[in-house]
């Protein structure tokens, strides 16, 4: 539990061997977003990377569900969004070194189950900005 600046939330965190930059590159490519988000199958309505306002929908479960991205701070490589209008996961990229980041999810405290999700994805974020890392 943490206090976050959307409020107490679940963290679910992990310590990736890549640079900060690469992770925060696949947190806001939707492009990667299927590849590392266990529930994402498929998103559209925004191109390339997200940033504060963008919308669009995302398919979860075969269903289309729209979300709007709250804010997205590439300084502080921080983001949230609602996903069907609801406040859903805050993700946040920290460096812990010059090739090495701490790669976090926000988890809303009623949501708290989706934490196993979230530790899925993190593994695939790993190995997904390791390979941008390298080139």
């Amino acid at each position: 539990m943490e206090r976050t600046p959307g409020g107490r939330r679940l963290v679910v965190s992990r310590r990736i061997s890549a640079p900060a930059a690469a992770a925060w590159d696949v947190l806001v490519s939707v492009a990667d977003w299927p590849d590392w988000g266990p529930s994402v199958s498929g998103v559209r309505g925004v191109d390339g990377g997200i940033e504060a306002g963008s919308r669009g929908e995302v398919r979860v479960a075969g269903v289309w569900v729209p979300f709007s991205i709250e804010t997205c701070d590439d300084e502080s490589r921080r983001w949230t969004w609602r996903v069907a209008g609801v406040p859903a996961t805050g993700h946040r990229v920290e460096p812990v070194g010059p090739d090495r980041c701490a790669v976090a999810f926000e988890v809303p405290i009623l949501a708290g189950p989706y934490a196993a999700v979230c530790a899925v994805a993190l593994r695939r974020i790993e190995r997904l900005a390791t390979r941008r890392a390298r080139g």
